[in-house]
């Protein structure tokens, strides 16, 4: 049965929650990009990008920050931002959405507008510049969604794997920010 957005339960992530971000991230960046077969040079970059311990690294920088949605079965969502990244489009902004994912079963429940919320309350309350963002720029629906959240189009960059380039949108938030002073 899906979930509705009452029954969304978010909290920062925890130590404990490492081997079930690297799952989860494995599970939807395949699903997400790899339409047909999996290559050699994805499954090397998955399974070295999306560990436990990158994500026990991360959990212990005062730059990152991360925030899970649960279930009563587990962690089905997150969002990951970073400070200190700048915009590839220019800009004064230095603060990334890095991540924000949801397990393909759970889309469409809200839980990833309620992860977003979460990450720009986050990033303002410690004081971060508004965020920006990367998405694959054959990913639709993702940049719909991030349109209909305060997100405009700022410019191009691109993820390259091997001898692969594939274009990325920069998405910058130009909603409401009011950023705590640190």
């Amino acid at each position: 049965m899906p979930r509705t957005s009452s029954s969304i339960t978010l909290r920062p992530a925890a130590a404990e929650d490492c081997a079930s971000l690297a799952a989860l991230s494995i599970e939807v960046w395949l699903t997400t990009y790899l339409r047909e077969g999996i290559s050699q040079a994805f499954a090397d970059y998955v399974l070295r990008h999306y560990t436990p311990d990158r994500f026990a690294a991360a959990l212990s920088s005062d730059g990152e920050c991360l925030f899970v949605s649960q279930n009563g079965d587990g962690i089905d969502g997150y969002i990951r931002l970073a400070h200190n990244r700048p915009s590839p489009a220019g800009g004064a902004s230095r603060t990334e959405i890095s991540t924000l994912y949801v397990r393909p079963c759970a889309q469409g429940t809200h839980i990833g507008a309620s992860l977003l919320r979460a990450g720009l309350e986050a990033g303002a309350s410690r004081g971060w510049e508004a965020p920006w963002l990367a998405a694959n720029s054959e990913n639709k629906p993702a940049i719909a969604f991030y349109h209909r959240h305060g997100f405009e189009r700022a410019g191009l960059t691109w993820f390259q794997l091997k001898d692969g380039r594939y274009p990325n949108d920069v998405l910058q938030y130009r909603g409401a920010w009011q950023a705590a002073k640190t």
